[in-house]
């Protein structure tokens, strides 16, 4: 089952820092919990505190793997070759990225990038007041 646009992100990681694509849809969540034995929130404040389990980082890494669209067997050989043998904190941010969309979803459009119909920003209260700055610039 591949996951839903709104849950995915593609991510450098891997062989050469190839771009990847990661989602974890319905099944895959209910995968992770049963083999962590914990929801996807709580699996996520531990990669957010920095406290994960190791099956934290291998299955949320795995899995997102398979909703992104990587037949099973090859999202393992990667596991074991990108988070087993390398070292924990290397595979953290990817977990975090991971279940951050799953569990948040991704913005539509990324910041700093103006949809074509969108309006213009409006000017910050500096740029409107006629008063000068309330404190002068260090010589």
């Amino acid at each position: 089952m591949t996951a839903p646009e709104s849950c995915t992100v593609t991510l450098k990681w891997g062989d050469g820092g190839s771009e990847r694509r990661f989602g974890l849809a319905l099944g895959q969540l209910e995968e992770l919990q049963r083999v962590c034995d914990a929801g996807p929130e709580e699996i996520l404040q531990r990669l957010l505190s920095g406290t994960p389990r190791v099956q934290d980082l291998r299955q949320v890494i795995r899995l997102g793997l398979i909703g992104g669209g990587m037949e099973p067997a090859k999202a393992l050989a990667m596991v074991e070759a990108h988070v087993d043998a390398r070292p924990r904190q290397e595979s953290l941010p990817v977990a975090r990225a991971v279940l951050l969309a799953a569990v948040m979803g991704v913005p539509d459009d990324p910041p700093g990038k103006a949809k074509p119909d969108a309006a213009p920003a409006m000017p910050g209260p500096a740029e409107n007041s006629p008063s000068p700055e309330s404190t002068p610039a260090a010589p």
